[in-house]
């Protein structure tokens, strides 16, 4: 019978006399493995505490390992329905405890079950044994110190850096380090016994959404036993004794929470532009970062400053890029989604978007690059590298030094303006090129200038007359008004209604700014005309 190839190693590396021991050294951990109350581990020891680094079985790990609010220490201050650690006097001396946020749950499951390549990093887990908690247990000598690690670790070498950790049903567990990867295991296995699985708000109260076994397999085309078979995948977990020889209780605490805290100052959340950098699912973030690096007008060149900020979301008044990373992935959503509609999950199933096929991301990055072909032949970006640098396009004329206040050159303007041709390309199937060509005229004119005078459409929609600042809650309105500008509104109700909106956005104290600068009322103030 034919036997499969197997990959070919170094004899200098495995020689041949050895294969007869590993085999006996096989059987014998198997011997020792066998049972559900240890684990294989290897012991380690880093800034003076020792630990045991191992795996278990998702479906273990969900049912075995608690979260840290359980502690003993905390439970009396915890509410249970939400597994939070309640901070106040008594407990921020304790430990700092970080809120699970539960509205995760959902799509680190859904994550587990539908992406073929995930991955969890290992896990940090306290042990703790009942004599812990007892002041009275013989474990304490007199002097209060523990007479020996709640840790119980049986060496297989000389060296005692392999061996065996004690993981009776006594034996508690908590996740010092991977509380929201628990929550996720937790909710796979859920998911996996029920079929269903309860979608909840921050604080674990119900959102009311439901995912089921069935959602997932329809939308991501996964088989039941693909799925049954996710409860025996492993993770790598990390454990800590609880109390080690020569400790008190109050010393212990001390250490885990020290831990604890610098474990969490380590992980530093990722910015909206990192997640857009690395997100290989989301098919506009991976349009929005090829059109970043290969259109002309986005790229790095030698002898320009660069035009992109990759983590930040904003764009400060005197930066020289033009652009965000996290502002370009809006605009591409918001201008392709019409076209991909598909791309993003429909909002009431809450489920995450699956990497859309090469053939629909050529096409994305195509139609998102012929956008910015159009953009970078307008008057205000022509402009751009010659007589104005971004940051005078950008500032506004009252700033120092004074600057041209130009819509073109802020993130609120660039995703209205890409959201609405979005709208009139691939819903209303009016042409890029018409619309450019009206753009170019309204710009030349001065159109996309000057948002912080009077006269500019702008006013009061996205420029903040009192704040003197950028108004970020106006964009849906500013979307409106391109569409309208650029003849993509026929219905005379949608007209009525844009028109209130921009008199209403206009108005202060019963007094609305016109068009021409002056106060009128807010029923004359009107709609500027259509572009042609």
């Amino acid at each position: 019978m034919n036997r499969p190839a197997t990959p070919q190693t170094d004899a200098r590396e495995t020689p041949e006399v050895e294969k007869p021991e590993i085999g006996e050294i096989g059987r014998i951990l198997e011997s020792y493995l066998g049972k559900s109350d240890q684990i294989l581990v290897q012991r380690l020891e880093m800034g003076g505490s020792e630990a045991y680094i191992g795996s278990v079985s998702l479906e273990w790990f969900a049912s075995r390992v608690r979260f840290a609010s359980y502690l003993p220490l905390l439970r009396s201050h915890s509410p249970i329905s939400s597994h939070n650690t309640t901070i106040n006097a008594d407990t921020i001396e304790i430990i700092q405890q970080r809120p699970l946020d539960w509205s995760r749950q959902a799509s680190l499951t859904q994550y587990l079950a539908a992406r073929k390549h995930h991955k969890f990093p290992p896990v940090l887990v306290v042990l703790n044994q009942p004599w812990v908690d007892n002041p009275q247990a013989s474990e304490w000598d007199k002097h209060r110190k523990a007479k020996l690690s709640a840790a119980q670790f049986t060496p297989l070498d000389n060296n005692a850096s392999l061996g065996l950790l004690n993981v009776s049903p006594h034996v508690t567990l908590f996740a010092l380090d991977g509380q929201h990867r628990l929550m996720g295991v937790q909710g796979l296995m859920e998911l996996l016994n029920t079929g269903k699985l309860a979608r909840y708000r921050k604080d674990k109260k119900p959102s009311g959404g439901v995912i089921t076994l069935e959602d997932l397999q329809t939308e991501y085309q996964v088989d039941s036993d693909y799925l049954q078979s996710l409860a025996q995948e492993k993770i790598g977990i990390e454990f800590l004794s609880a109390v080690i020889p020569g400790e008190t209780y109050e010393q212990a605490r001390r250490r885990i929470r020290s831990i604890f805290v610098h474990v969490n100052l380590m992980a530093v959340p990722l910015s909206k532009g990192q997640l857009a950098q690395l997100d290989e699912n989301d098919g506009f973030s991976i349009v929005a970062r090829k059109v970043a690096v290969t259109h002309s007008l986005l790229k790095d060149k030698p002898g320009r400053n660069p035009r992109v900020n990759w983590d930040s979301a904003t764009v400060a008044a005197k930066s020289t890029v033009f652009t965000t990373l996290q502002a370009l992935k809006d605009m591409s959503e918001r201008y392709l989604h019409p076209r991909f509609p598909h791309w993003k999950q429909v909002q009431k199933k809450g489920l995450i978007p699956l990497r859309p096929e090469d053939e629909e991301l050529a096409a994305g990055i195509e139609a998102f690059s012929t956008f910015f072909d159009h953009l970078s032949r307008l008057l205000s970006l022509q402009r751009l590298g010659y007589d104005a640098e971004t940051p005078e396009l950008r500032r506004f004329s009252f700033e120092k030094p004074p600057g041209e206040g130009n819509l073109l050159f802020r993130p609120v303007g660039q995703i209205a303006l890409a959201q609405a041709l979005g709208i009139l390309t691939f819903k209303k199937g009016i042409p890029l090129e018409t619309l450019f060509a009206k753009l170019q005229r309204f710009d030349t004119d001065g159109g996309f200038s000057y948002m912080e005078t009077p006269q500019s459409l702008w006013y009061g929609i996205l420029y903040d007359p009192n704040k003197k600042r950028i108004l970020v809650s106006g964009r849906d309105l500013a979307v409106k008004l391109l569409v309208y500008l650029l003849g993509g509104v026929t219905d005379e109700l949608e007209k009525a209604d844009i028109r209130r909106a921009v008199a209403d956005a206009r108005t202060v104290e019963g007094q609305a700014m016109g068009f021409q600068g002056k106060f009128v009322e807010p029923r004359k103030v009107g709609l500027p005309q259509i572009l042609v």
